[in-house]
Parts: C-alpha cells; sequence; structure tokens
C-alpha cells in the first residue's frame, strides 16, 4: 500500500519520489496528485507550463489538473490570465509561495475573481515553481480550504512538485511524435491557427472547405491528445511540429 493513506503517516520522501519514477502515462500522474491532494487536505491541484505574458488562456498552458471544467472556462472567457497576481509572481521569481484568497487586500484583488475561485473552494494553497531538464519553466499547485501548509510541508510539497514536472517532460518524451502521424494538411492548418486564422480563412487559404479544416483540426487535437485546438497548437508548439 502507498505511503499516502492519513495524515498521521510520516512523510517518507524516498519512497514517493521513487513512485513518481514509475508513473507512465498522465492519467496515472492525476491518479496520484489526487491521493497528494487528499493528504494534504486540499480539493485541487494543477501542473502547468508557466504561460508568456502575451496568453490569454490558462487551459492551452495546462499540462494536468483536477480544477472543475466551468472553472477553467470562466477563467479564460473573463480573461483573468492578464491581470493574474500569481502569474505575474511566477514570471518573477522562482521561489514557492502560499496565498489565501480571504486574506488579499480588496483593493489588490477584483471582487470577481475572489467570487469565483471561493465558489470553487480554492481558497489557500501555494505556488510552487518549477522547470525541467530543458529548461522550460512551469509550476505545481494545491488549494482548498483548510488551513494554510506549515513550512515542512511546503518543502515536501516542493520537493513532489519538482519530481512530478520532470516526470511528466519525460512521459511526453516517451510519447510518438506526433509528426510521425500527424498529415501535412493537418500540420498546415495547426500552423494557420497558430498565426491566428480562423476556420474560415484558413478554408479560404489552403482552398478547402470551412468543414473540411475543422475535421483536420479536430483530428490533429485528437492526435496530440488535446481537449480542443488552442491546446492542441500550444502542444505542436512546445514539441516544435509547428513554429
Amino acid at each position: 500500500m502507498s505511503r499516502i493513506q492519513t495524515a498521521s503517516d510520516a512523510f517518507a520522501i524516498d519512497g514517493d519520489i521513487s513512485e513518481i519514477g514509475n508513473l507512465s502515462t498522465q492519467f496515472d500522474v492525476i491518479r496520484y496528485m489526487k491521493r497528494i491532494a487528499e493528504h494534504y487536505g486540499c480539493r485541487t491541484f494543477v501542473v502547468l507550463n508557466l504561460p508568456p505574458a502575451t496568453s490569454r488562456e490558462l487551459s492551452s498552458n495546462t499540462i494536468v489538473t483536477n480544477w472543475p471544467a466551468e472553472l477553467m472556462s470562466l477563467f479564460d472567457s473573463e480573461g483573468l490570465m492578464q491581470t493574474s497576481l500569481v502569474f505575474s509572481r511566477l514570471r518573477r521569481s522562482t521561489t514557492p509561495f502560499s496565498f489565501d484568497v480571504e486574506a488579499i487586500p480588496a483593493e489588490r484583488v477584483v471582487p470577481r475573481v475572489r467570487d469565483l475561485f471561493m465558489r470553487f473552494g480554492i481558497v489557500r494553497g501555494a505556488y510552487f515553481p518549477v522547470h525541467d531538464v530543458s529548461g522550460g519553466r512551469g509550476a505545481v499547485s494545491w488549494a482548498g480550504t483548510s488551513a494554510s501548509f506549515t513550512h515542512q510541508q511546503m518543502m515536501e510539497l516542493m520537493y513532489i512538485a519538482v519530481h512530478v514536472y520532470q516526470r511528466l517532460a519525460e512521459i511526453r518524451s516517451l510519447e510518438v511524435r506526433p509528426t510521425d502521424t500527424l498529415s501535412e494538411r493537418e500540420i498546415d492548418c495547426l500552423n494557420w491557427t497558430s498565426a491566428g486564422k480562423t476556420s474560415a480563412e484558413i478554408a479560404e487559404i489552403l482552398g478547402l472547405s470551412e468543414h473540411t479544416v475543422n475535421h483536420y483540426l479536430n483530428r490533429a487535437a485528437r492526435k496530440l491528445d488535446s481537449v480542443n485546438r488552442t491546446q492542441a497548437v500550444a502542444k505542436a508548439l512546445r514539441l516544435g511540429v509547428i513554429k
């Protein structure tokens, strides 16, 4: 049985990191992260690539999470990435930090942001800046409604975050390269989508119907194991399939 069973269990970090090394799919990582969250009294977790300052969507930069789909959709549709204090701090610093939505001064947070996260039970938690061997930057977070993490728990979670992010990078590198499976047309459509073109515009450029363009983009998203075309483009860029 795993060490992570009850809050009274001693933290056996070596065994825990060994388990991370045996995770072979993103689904395995999700299950592991859920258990870590439960152990530390959290409701949610997220592992993400650090979005560039120009990015407007959290969903396209997220690797794994158990955030409710409605929360992610509202975060993106309301453009909260552009005003996020969290992502601003992650770009400036590599030091882990905790947060408490209820304790943030009113003048520093938009009321709808506070209400949104409290509605979904993301009240207190922490973010842990991480990076992989290729230099890619990211962050791992756990959050919930319970008390803030102790200093010891912050150290434990930082250690786990580093290894989880690296393992996810390894899992992605073990996947069959999309260039082996994506067709030339699918890559064309991804390239034009990355350039900001709509399906109708891409159809005119490539001499195809809009329906056919959407078919290529949907098929490319499935091959890239992405939930939508935005995430597919982000993954294709990250893997060097498009530039």
